[in-house]
């Protein structure tokens, strides 16, 4: 998914059915990137609570802003929300 959300501005990745510890390091260095816009938080929520799914979130090394815009920024702008 890295290699066609590289090549295609306009694909997103989100993060959903894994929690931040199970994120493939591929992932975590995407998302530290210029290329952060382009990955949202997802839970999957029921199976997976959101709390959950973000333990962990402060061992990966995310700046503020980058972790602003996984968390909700991205989407808030996709989404036009």
């Amino acid at each position: 998914m890295i290699a066609v959300a590289t090549k295609h501005p306009n694909v997103f990745i989100d993060t959903s059915a894994y929690t931040v510890r199970r994120y493939p390091p591929a992932l975590t260095a995407y998302l530290r990137g210029a290329r952060c816009g382009q990955v949202m938080f997802g839970s999957n929520w029921p199976m997976i609570a959101p709390r959950k799914a973000l333990e962990g979130l402060d061992d990966i090394g995310l700046d503020a802003a980058t972790r602003a815009a996984f968390l909700a920024g991205n989407a808030t702008r996709v989404f036009a929300l």
